[in-house]
């Protein structure tokens, strides 16, 4: 009788983490905001996602200072562990900013940056899984996804930003505070490169 290989509890909490960002994201693109009142539901709801992600990265550590033994390298895990929460991180500052600038009618480039950082972390929770399943080489295509995604939203970025210099011509503020949320999910997306970098650089230590 053949029986199943218990998953590595490293991987397992990985995986949880990047389970519950792929959530969050989904969340964050297919919420509907009408009025200040989704704002705070958004927002409050992103936050949740953010906070279950700081439990899973504070148990990942906990753990980690506990093992004799990880299925990579230490430093490794703590370095995915700390950019994927980097990345979960993002999501929830760009909703606060939503919420604290009233952001209720999101203009056509926030949606699309938001549709490429959600294709990220679809990405990375399959990358994450082949981490888990220990097929390392077949991780690279997904991270070579990820940097395409990331170079689209540095592209995005310079478009957004010119477009609102070139159309919003009688309220300043409103410059401000988009091109901020604009460059808060461009963050976004090096974060998800960081998580690129950090699983290339596993498959060159252990493929």
């Amino acid at each position: 009788m053949v029986f199943a290989r218990k998953k590595d509890r490293f991987f397992e909490l990985l995986t949880d983490i990047a389970a519950n960002t792929h959530k969050a994201s989904k969340y964050f693109k297919d919420f509907e905001i009408k009025n200040a009142h989704d704002l705070k539901t958004f927002f409050e709801t992103v936050k949740e996602y953010e906070s279950k992600g700081d439990t899973i990265v504070h148990t990942v550590i906990t753990e980690l200072n506990q093992a004799f033994i990880t299925p990579i390298e230490r430093e490794d895990i703590l370095q995915l562990t700390m950019i994927l929460d980097d990345v979960l991180d993002g999501f929830e500052q760009s909703a606060a900013l939503f919420e604290m600038y009233s952001v209720t009618n999101p203009t056509d480039h926030m949606k699309k940056f938001v549709g490429m950082l959600h294709e990220c972390t679809i990405e990375i929770a399959s990358a994450i899984d082949l981490l888990s399943n220990k097929k390392l080489t077949d991780m690279r295509q997904h991270a070579i996804k990820i940097k395409e995604y990331e170079s689209n939203c540095d592209n995005l970025l310079r478009t957004a930003v010119k477009n609102l210099f070139a159309t919003e011509k009688e309220n300043p503020i409103k410059i401000i505070q988009y091109k901020e949320i604009y460059e808060t999910l461009e963050e976004i997306a090096d974060s998800c490169q960081g998580v690129a970098n950090t699983l290339e650089s596993i498959i060159m230590k252990n493929a």
